[in-house]
């Protein structure tokens, strides 16, 4: 049994009818190298019970503490079936990328039933080219873009032959819901420990309150900041550094969302992002956030929307080490930074693009890394559901935080098989919200391929596929402006989606 972090229940806390919390992945398989070329919900479900240990969210579900008193726990699920979880749809014919994508949006949409441990899988076949699909959705509450990777690496293989796993040391057994007095008791525990820990952790990085994207739309917040940093001078804490503020342009991204998504997902080559990075002294993130400037540039000129200023992203970064376990809950921060939209050069906007990326790393490194999880526990228990939501609508009035979120995790440069079934791609499936705006890209590096995947609000962009192909138009753009390179030519049809 393990408590929840302050920072893994607010998002369970943002969730409403038109937001949910939970992230998910699109794997794309060739089932030709499976046994007798076959690969079913059975297959899946052969691999993964044997594993179930491995991945402890998996048979875990979510109590709650009577009247608030603290935050939620994780228990073993004394009902748990793994049937419940696992499920088998098919495509109708002829089952294009376009069909796959929106069929992922449909499950995607739905929240997960909190009575039983927060997971899904869907096998999904009739996937043009022979291929199946797999596609998995785990709450954010229990992960983050690192843990979530290392759970799904234990379905996952380096060979055809699925790897023999050592048992689990003491079988799993059903244990009783713990009582509503039990969890009272703890619940008063905790509301007892609340007040020593924030008192030890809060003053670090309470100065840097008016750092953080929207500080400012909040009330009093610039106030409590500066008291903070004036009080911490006097007792000699580090000088907080200069207030660094980016202003995101309004755009069709951005606004109320609906509870209706889109989804697309496509892949480009690891070797021409190294190439670019190469040439011009760019980071692979750098690479990435100037192929996500170029396609917006595209989009926003379809929707004669250009705004005359970079647009403002928003990149989580995990600040997991390595030797932290994926029951520590979410550790992850947030840098922003500004992107060239602006720009009409694409080399204009690779140099931009590397200057602006540079800047956010020291403005990121000089705040305390552990900021959201300290000032997440502040938010008392009770109040915290409405107290995020109220947060997420607040922090968009009078001015945007940023325009949208990117995120890079990530993952195996090497083959990896399900079931027998070789992966050919591992597409991310995120979240958007009224903060965050309409429109999430997460990419996840694997077997020499970006794969991205975009979410989207479905009635801000309707024509999500267009960025897919505005990205891979912007890899070639980007290639053909070094000497000599010419684009990696793609060599098999599910990497072409």
């Amino acid at each position: 049994m393990r408590q929840l972090t302050s920072l893994d229940a607010q998002f369970l806390n943002v969730e409403s009818p038109t937001t949910v919390g939970h992230v998910g992945s699109l794997i794309i398989l060739d089932p030709s190298t499976a046994p007798d070329g076959e690969w079913t919900l059975e297959s899946v479900r052969a691999v993964l019970e044997p594993r179930l240990h491995l991945a402890e969210p998996f048979r875990q579900r979510l109590v709650q503490v009577p009247l608030g008193l603290g935050r939620p726990y994780w228990i073993d699920d004394p009902h748990f079936d793994v049937e419940f979880h696992l499920r088998e749809l098919a495509l109708p014919s002829p089952g294009t990328v376009q069909q796959l994508g929106e069929q992922v949006a449909r499950i995607h949409s739905r929240a997960l039933d909190r009575t039983r441990p927060l997971w899904e899988a869907y096998v999904i076949t009739g996937v043009q080219g022979g291929k199946v699909a797999f596609y998995t959705k785990v709450h954010h509450a229990a992960i983050d873009g690192v843990s979530g990777a290392e759970i799904l690496e234990t379905l996952m293989d380096i060979t055809p032959e699925p790897r023999v796993v050592d048992p689990e040391p003491v079988p799993y057994a059903a244990r009783q819901m713990p009582s509503a007095l039990w969890l009272a008791r703890k619940g008063l525990a905790s509301v007892a420990v609340n007040p020593l820990e924030i008192a030890r952790t809060l003053p670090k990085s309470l100065p840097y309150l008016s750092q953080l994207p929207g500080a400012t739309n909040v009330p009093g917040a610039q106030l409590l900041s500066e008291t903070a940093e004036a009080i911490g001078r006097l007792v000699g804490q580090t000088p907080v550094p200069d207030k660094r503020t980016l202003h995101a342009p309004r755009t069709p991204l951005n606004g109320t969302i609906t509870a209706h998504r889109r989804f697309s997902f496509g892949s480009v080559p690891l070797s021409d992002v190294k190439k670019v990075k190469n040439h011009f002294g760019m980071t692979v993130n750098d690479v990435v956030m100037a192929l996500t400037a170029s396609a917006l540039r595209r989009w926003l000129l379809d929707h004669d929307a250009l705004p005359d200023r970079p647009l403002v992203v928003a990149v989580p970064v995990s600040i997991r080490s390595d030797d932290e376990q994926a029951s520590n809950g979410n550790q992850v921060s947030v840098m922003t930074a500004e992107i060239p939209t602006h720009l009409q050069d694409p080399q204009a906007r690779m140099e931009f693009m590397r200057d602006s990326m540079a800047e956010a790393k020291l403005h990121f490194d000089a705040v305390p890394a552990s900021i959201l999880q300290d000032l997440s526990a502040v938010i008392p228990t009770a109040l915290s559901g409405l107290a995020a939501r109220a947060l997420f609508k607040l922090a968009t009035v009078p001015g945007l935080l940023f325009n949208l979120f990117v995120s890079n995790v990530p993952g195996p440069q090497l083959p990896l098989y399900i079931a027998g079934a070789k992966v050919e791609g591992i597409y991310p499936v995120s979240a958007v919200t009224d903060m965050t705006g309409g429109l999430n890209i997460t990419l996840f590096s694997y077997d020499g391929d970006l794969d991205f995947g975009l979410i989207v609000c479905r009635e801000m962009v309707p024509d999500v596929w267009n960025l897919i192909d505005y990205l891979k138009d912007a890899m070639t753009e980007m290639v053909q402006l070094v000497p000599g390179a010419k684009p990696t030519t793609r060599k098999t049809a599910s990497k072409k989606a």
